[in-house]
């Protein structure tokens, strides 16, 4: 018979992942045996925790309530267990993460053996993508993001800031002049980039000490795949204003010129987003600590330390 601890686990794993079969996938258990400890738990306090439809699973009152007491319950039973520097079970499961393209080879990806050596139990499922993702809906534990958050219940970490740099080709240029301030630029092509349905681009930052608006540069071609963005600026199709960190490679070459150097004081912050719960499932919270160590092991020329203490974010 299953002990009321591994009860709550799994109760507090199905309100976490959304699912009866994504807390099974990341508890490694069949899913009818996480149908089952629910089953057991309600029976055992006499109340209904989990409303479920064929669509969504919500908590009733009561399951809200005693979700509190759960995460209070299994984060004191944590402690307990590492009150003496005993060893302690090592994360196992599923861990999903999503991080932009720009990030993912620079930043992650070289990096990851390091986090598996650490943790060979923990099995990772990567997303790379540019496109937003809802954490509770689409399942996924952590997101890494690039610049300024929307209002969101998520608790939103900012680690640190990431210098921007405007690049164009040589042949671009060559054609159509090197704009040396921002004037000069406004009057120049750009690949924009956008992100979501809307097909709007983003619009270009300008430094904290210009008394400036944001602006749209004419699109030569848009895009919202980071890879396409470079791609497009490597082969002529205009500017690009992007993170040093994703084009260092092609500076250094020369396959990539920098203008307007002034626009380097821009810095879009990196953040880590995570569910705001107050028990993180244990391959979460390692990982969470693992990206502050890789972010803080690659501050240098284009980024820069901010890491600051989570604060959640109001509405959503």
């Amino acid at each position: 018979m299953m002990d009321f601890p591994q009860q709550l686990r799994i109760f507090v794993s199905v309100v976490d992942n959304g699912s009866f079969a994504r807390a099974a996938e990341a508890l490694r258990m069949a899913r009818p045996g996480v149908t089952n400890a629910i089953n057991a738990l309600e029976s055992g306090l006499g109340a209904r925790l989990l409303q479920r439809t064929t669509r969504r699973l919500n908590l009733t009152a009561e399951g809200e309530r005693f979700y509190d007491r759960a995460t209070r319950l299994l984060t004191d039973i944590t402690e307990a267990q590492n009150m003496f520097g005993g060893n302690s079970l090592a994360p196992t499961g599923r861990l999903r993460v999503d991080i932009p393209v720009a990030l993912a080879r620079p930043l992650i990806i070289n990096r990851i053996p390091e986090f598996k050596a650490l943790y060979p139990e923990v099995d990772i499922i990567l997303g790379v993508s540019d496109q937003p993702v809802d954490l509770l809906a689409d399942g996924v534990d952590c997101v890494l993001r690039i610049g300024d958050l929307a209002p969101s219940s998520m608790i939103a970490r900012k680690l640190a800031s990431m210098t921007m740099v405007v690049c164009g080709s040589p042949a671009y240029l060559a054609v159509h002049g090197i704009p040396n301030t921002v004037e000069e630029l406004k009057q120049h092509q750009a690949v924009n980039y956008f992100s979501g349905r809307g097909h709007r681009p983003v619009a270009w930052s300008l430094p904290s000490d210009m008394d400036l608006p944001q602006f749209t540069l004419r699109s030569g071609i848009m895009v919202n795949d980071t890879e396409a963005f470079v791609a497009c600026a490597l082969n002529g199709l205009g500017l690009i204003q992007v993170p040093g960190m994703v084009v260092a490679d092609h500076l250094a070459s020369g396959a990539l010129v920098e203008v307007v150097p002034a626009m380097r004081a821009v810095l879009w912050p990196l953040s880590l987003m995570y569910p705001n719960r107050q028990h993180l499932a244990p391959q979460v919270r390692v990982f969470v600590d693992w990206v502050v160590g890789v972010v803080a092991d690659s501050v240098g020329e284009w980024l820069s330390p901010s890491i600051v203490r989570p604060t959640p974010k109001v509405g959503r």
